[in-house]
């Protein structure tokens, strides 16, 4: 295979290692996505039993599945899916998360893969997988389409993509830049570029010139009066989340 250029984007990078240290904290700088990982887990869960015929009360009923949680961060995701039984993979970008997510899977007893490295240079390395979490990273690359074509060479024959992102209209505007970062201050200013946004049908057209099947998409939407996260068949105006396969 021809080596790949990196859609990495450095200062994307920057942005999350200065914030790796607060991964683990529920209050810190990450506090959304604590908040929202129940709700990604759901789907997560359900889409991956559905695709592969798991029974989610079964012990460890992910075993035997191959898991690329790209762009993991401190481990939020990885660190689930292993203890549902798969064996995980988690890379990301930024070399700083990783001592973070290492040294709190190894205080939780789970055996996982963590590695500094790129979606393309896993692809140019030949690894292969079942199943590639590709949550809330396709907004931060350079290249969106070379970076998804990246995450579909990973995929086996028949192998399932999740894949994360936010929607770009007023709206979200206003819900995860003037809110999230000015208002509540839930990330750092500058986390998110509303430019990089993309749309549930600009993405649909992505990963299908990626070479794969996208299968369903569904809201997150968050109620500021129950402060918490559901899934919505209807509502993908904010976060919004899609599953694809390989065919």
């Amino acid at each position: 295979m021809q080596a790949q250029q990196s859609t990495v984007d450095p200062s994307e990078v920057a942005k999350f290692e200065a914030m790796a240290a607060e991964w683990w904290d529920p209050n810190g700088k990450f506090k959304p996505l604590h908040m929202l990982n129940p709700c990604r887990l759901d789907y997560i869960t359900r889409q991956i039993a559905g695709e592969f015929d798991r029974d989610l009360s079964a012990p460890a009923p992910f075993a035997g599945l191959r898991l690329l949680d790209i762009g993991c961060g401190g481990g939020l995701l990885s660190e689930p899916m292993a203890r549902l039984g798969a064996d995980v993979v988690g890379a990301d970008a930024a070399a700083g998360n990783l001592p973070v997510a290492r040294v709190h899977a190894e205080q939780s007893g789970l055996a996982i893969d963590y590695r500094h490295t790129t979606a393309e240079a896993l692809a140019e390395a030949g690894e292969q997988f079942d199943i590639v979490l590709n949550m809330e990273v396709v907004e931060h690359v350079a290249e969106p389409l070379s970076y998804l074509t990246a995450t579909q060479q990973l995929l086996k024959s028949g192998g399932l993509q999740i894949c994360s992102t936010l929607n770009r209209n007023p709206k979200s505007y206003a819900m995860a830049i003037v809110g999230a970062e000015i208002v509540m201050r839930w990330l750092p200013r500058g986390t998110h570029d509303w430019s990089k946004f993309i749309t549930p049908d600009e993405l649909y057209d992505l990963l299908s010139q990626a070479g794969l099947t996208p299968v369903d998409r569904k809201g997150f939407v968050f109620n500021p009066i129950l402060w918490s996260w559901s899934i919505s068949e209807r509502d993908l105006s904010v976060n919004y989340v899609t599953a694809s396969t390989k065919p």
